[in-house]
């Protein structure tokens, strides 16, 4: 027999890691638990209010939420974790809330559910009581029911389950008063026996015999072992001391096997026992009035996921959201530049009046300065429009449409349609798409998005493309802002041709593999709320990536400048670099400054073309032309065409990440192998496009 806490399986991190501090010995850790997009951090955020914070798992990389809740003044420790569709996965979010809801010292778990879809939501339910009894069932988005009239049967449903329900509308505030006294009231009287998921009779007689083993424990959690070690290859040497537990467990194992030849198979019983029991359930409580909403969800859905429409649409709404970034970021830009070169003048007179040597004052003005004031300028005001837009889709729920829509072309590719998601996130910023590909189950898969996000433009990218686009293709015509969207958007389709024909190339290489499958929800259309998205959008990822990108302009600035302005013998270590790179970069349609300008861009994309413009104009600072003509000027006369302006644009979105990004890929995989793999991959495919481009029109012209 045991009487040790439950040992943790499949090498998972140590018990403690789930254990939460409290400060006083009353307090009560509760677990909000559901399924993605059911409102359980509005829930979450409506009982903390600002007692809360975020922070990582220790030992992860997977962030949860906690906040403090004070109920009839006793304090609860609610602890938001990642949403989960079941218990079952395997990706690093989701394993981090089976482990907590498995391991971690909790006292209750809130299971919150979108009264919509209730009948989906319960499989998870049902896992979460496979676990502990303490559970209450918060039916969430009652308001959204009640519009779509659909009703549910709250008190059959909580005799059906063996636990309390109780019905909210978070967004509104409404029943959670009522929701953290039924938390109390299960606290102080919890259920002796919860709703018991049966199985075929050959799982059901193989639990039975490997419980008896761990009667010392309470019969939930002697179930959930005895399941959890059907569910295991090998027998878990964590258990070895326990007398005849592996003799029992190799007989059950050879009995299983000889009825599911395979793992697949056994967890494909698990897993439709759980589905066809929860719809059960759910047809018993669940009566609906009218299909009005569904309908019209339904239409919506024809059109945006439709085999002619979903792809153009999609196509449509990107080039419309490009548009708005271009046109809304011009004035703010041009106003924030001369914000400050006005206070780049002020800095320079104060570094003059406390007596610092000319030198000094011209590296930290025109060079760290400049640079940090040019990135400001160029990113915030794009990020601005760009980011908050992003998220409202997000919130629309347009974003899993975008995912359904191209998960056919990436499962050809042999990766994971959830690629899509990271993929619109690297639009915004490569280091958030690089992170956001842990939704990603598959490690191969995974490494794959990590290392295509770059292929797609992200917002340091813009200002390049978009002032190429505009002195060589779109003119200065009252329509030019269109144009340079049309222009932008092709760019974009070219980016994403790309990430599907390089994920193809790299499951078919080096990263062989069949591509998984996973669950997809397409979440009813909602009415967004603005105030969240401005907060997300501005504080979770304009400022974040804003402050990353800043903490690399600064020693950039002072290589940059020390490059210009360094002589040795008669030329600028600067003019160096260019002319031993200019035959290089005359086979793939270059020349050496523009190469130049990209190699000293690493830390940031927003400073290539300034770094272009310093090197032809011989200054010895980061240099911005009056206007878009200026611009040109200087690049017709250093040899420009429209084909090196080609091939630059090309260049521009197929070469290395910043170095942002690819610190971001080295933390993620904890590889620099894989952070240098990231790093060449595009610059190759940059490199033999621009080559064949400019072969090519040698042949022409």
């Amino acid at each position: 027999m045991i009487t040790a806490p439950l040992l943790q399986l499949n090498n998972t991190s140590a018990l403690e890691d789930y254990n939460i501090k409290k400060e006083h010995p009353t307090d009560c850790i509760i677990a909000l638990a559901g399924n993605p997009n059911v409102g359980k951090s509005t829930v979450f955020n409506a009982l903390t209010g600002m007692h809360q914070h975020t922070g990582n798992w220790p030992g992860k990389t997977v962030t949860n939420a906690r906040g403090i809740c004070s109920h009839h003044g006793k304090k609860y420790i609610l602890v938001d974790i990642p949403g989960t569709y079941s218990l079952l996965s395997h990706s690093k979010e989701e394993e981090a809330a089976r482990d907590f809801l498995c391991y971690g010292n909790i006292d209750a778990v809130i299971a919150v559910c979108d009264a919509t879809c209730l009948e989906r939501n319960l499989n998870l339910v049902l896992q979460i009581l496979e676990i502990t009894p303490k559970v209450v069932v918060c039916i969430n988005l009652m308001d959204e029911a009640k519009k779509k009239k659909i009703d549910i049967d709250q008190e059959k449903l909580s005799t059906l389950l063996g636990v309390p329900v109780v019905t909210t509308s978070a967004k509104r505030k409404a029943g959670l008063t009522k929701l953290m006294d039924t938390v109390e009231q299960l606290l102080s009287s919890p259920p002796t026996r919860a709703y018991c998921v049966t199985y075929p009779q050959p799982i059901e007689s193989a639990i039975s015999s490997l419980a008896t083993y761990f009667q010392e424990e309470n019969k939930t959690t002697a179930r959930r072992t005895a399941k959890q070690l059907l569910e295991q290859n090998e027998f878990p040497k964590e258990f070895s001391q326990i007398e005849n537990l592996e003799n029992t467990w190799n007989h059950e194992k050879e009995l299983l096997n000889e009825q599911y030849q395979t793992k697949e198979a056994f967890q494909d019983v698990i897993v439709s026992s759980l589905v066809k029991q929860a719809e059960k359930i759910g047809k018993a409580v669940l009566h609906f009035g009218n299909e009005a909403y569904e309908t019209r969800d339904r239409k919506i859905d024809r059109l945006l996921t439709g085999k002619l429409t979903g792809i153009p649409l999609m196509l449509l709404l990107f080039a419309g959201i490009f548009w708005l970034t271009i046109t809304g970021a011009n004035y703010p830009s041009q106003m924030l530049s001369q914000l400050f070169t006005f206070l780049e003048k002020l800095f320079y007179a104060g570094c003059v009046h406390i007596g610092l040597p000319t030198w000094v004052c011209e590296m930290l003005c025109s060079g760290i300065f400049r640079v940090v004031g040019w990135i400001v300028s160029v990113m915030l005001p794009p990020m601005a429009i760009f980011f908050p837009l992003f998220t409202l889709l997000e919130d629309l729920g347009y974003l899993p449409r975008i995912a359904f829509n191209m998960d056919k072309a990436f499962q050809s590719c042999k990766a994971c349609g959830k690629q899509a998601l990271t993929m619109c996130m690297g639009f915004g910023c490569n280091a958030a798409g690089v992170v956001g590909c842990r939704i990603i189950d598959s490690p191969r898969e995974r490494l794959i998005a990590v290392l295509t996000n770059s292929f797609v433009p992200c917002n340091g990218r813009f200002p390049t493309l978009i002032a190429l686009i505009t002195i060589f293709f779109a003119g200065s015509s009252p329509y030019s802002s269109l144009w340079q969207a049309l222009y932008l958007t092709l760019a974009v389709a070219l980016g994403v041709l790309m990430t599907f024909l390089v994920s193809r190339f790299l499951s078919k290489t080096i990263l062989r593999g069949h591509p998984s499958s996973f669950a997809l929800e397409l979440p009813p259309y909602r009415k967004p709320n603005i105030g969240k998205i401005l907060i997300r959008s501005v504080f979770d990822r304009t400022l974040y990536v804003l402050g990353r990108a800043l903490a690399v302009a600064a020693p950039a600035g002072l290589v940059l400048w020390l490059c210009a302005n360094v002589q040795i013998g008669s030329q600028t270590i600067l003019t160096y670099i260019s002319q031993f790179l200019n035959p290089f970069a005359g086979w793939v349609g270059l020349d050496g400054v523009i190469l130049t300008a990209f190699l000293l861009g690493l830390p940031a994309n927003e400073i290539v073309v300034p770094i272009m413009l310093m090197a032809y104009l011989s200054k010895g600072s980061l240099e911005e032309a009056s206007s878009l003509l200026q611009m040109k000027a200087v690049f017709l006369e250093n040899g420009w065409t429209q084909i090196t302006a080609i091939c630059t644009m090309v260049f521009c979105l197929f070469h290395w990440p910043c170095s942002t990004t690819l610190l971001t890929i080295k933390k993620e995989t904890k590889s620099s192998k894989w952070m240098i793999v990231s790093a060449l991959l595009p610059a190759l495919v940059g490199l033999i496009l621009c080559f064949l481009i400019h072969s090519v029109s040698r042949l022409f012209y």
